[in-house]
């Protein structure tokens, strides 16, 4: 039994008559009637009578009819929803970012992408890079956003902004390079490696910094920092309210610059609303 079959026994059976039945939906008698024949023979019922020169419906017939309605009611009602999902009237987006995008440069957008298409739910996981990569990975989010490298043979990683680490410490701190402590991110956060590859490039060995604390925020980290004479690497998105107010230093330590990825999994298709919110991101970052 199909849809189509389904259809063709509505049209007729409201009618009670095969030639305009098959008018009303486009068919010529003989296509309507082979679909009925079809389904009568499948199924092994009669669905029709000939009764002088007209057709009424059997007992089976009528019974058909109430069910094949609500069939089609149903099938009507989830074309609705697919429909709304394609044009973002409703559905949902999950999204994971690591702590500097989802603290400082995922929620503006977010806000812009909820005003536009109010009816999506945003559901959103703030974690460090190597978790953002694994939810992905796992299908509990569509698309992540990380600063630190990405080696994963199920994602993609394509660039969508640059961002700058700083080394800040408290304005009228004390710190003499052999001497300097540091607080640092836990592992798999995205500002720690990038941080240690970029100490590791210019010829130090990371393992022989003297860390003082490991937090696992940035927010964390910058309260430490503000509190003491340890210094310590944060995005200058983090640290540049604190060092405009002259609270913070910036150190004479140049760091390169980092990139800001998107992650998706290679082999799984994107919601409307995912592809949307990719393509308002990186409208935003050429615009």
């Amino acid at each position: 039994m199909t849809l189509e079959q389904l259809s063709i026994f509505i049209a007729v059976a409201e009618r009670e008559h095969l030639t305009n039945g098959a008018n009303a939906i486009g068919l010529s008698p003989s296509a309507a009637s082979a679909a009925i024949k079809s389904l009568e023979a499948f199924y092994e019922i009669r669905l029709f009578d000939r009764v002088g020169r007209r057709i009424e419906l059997t007992r089976e017939g009528r019974a058909l009819l109430a069910e094949a309605r609500q069939t089609m009611a149903q099938v009507r009602n989830t074309e609705a929803v697919l429909s709304e999902l394609g044009s973002l009237r409703t559905g949902s987006l999950d999204l994971a970012a690591s702590q500097t995008i989802a603290n400082y440069w995922l929620p503006p957008r977010l806000l812009r992408f909820q005003q536009r298409f109010g009816g999506i739910s945003i559901r959103f996981e703030a974690a460090n890079t190597d978790a953002v990569a694994a939810a992905v990975v796992d299908g509990r989010s569509e698309l992540g956003f990380v600063e630190g490298n990405i080696d994963e043979p199920a994602l993609s990683v394509s660039p969508i902004v640059h961002d700058r680490l700083v080394v800040v410490a408290a304005a009228g701190a004390s710190v003499i390079d052999p001497d300097l402590r540091w607080i640092m991110r836990e592992r798999g956060s995205g500002t720690r490696s990038v941080f240690e590859a970029a100490m590791a490039q210019a010829g130090f060995d990371p393992a022989r910094l003297h860390i003082a604390l490991v937090l696992p925020t940035n927010e964390a980290v910058l309260s430490a920092v503000r509190a003491g004479t340890c210094a310590a690497a944060l995005s200058e998105m983090v640290v540049e309210p604190f060092v405009r107010s002259g609270e913070l230093q910036v150190l004479p330590i140049d760091l390169p610059p980092r990139q800001f990825s998107i992650l998706k999994h290679r082999e799984r298709h994107l919601s409307a609303a995912a592809r949307q919110f990719e393509a308002m991101c990186r409208e935003e970052v050429r615009g």
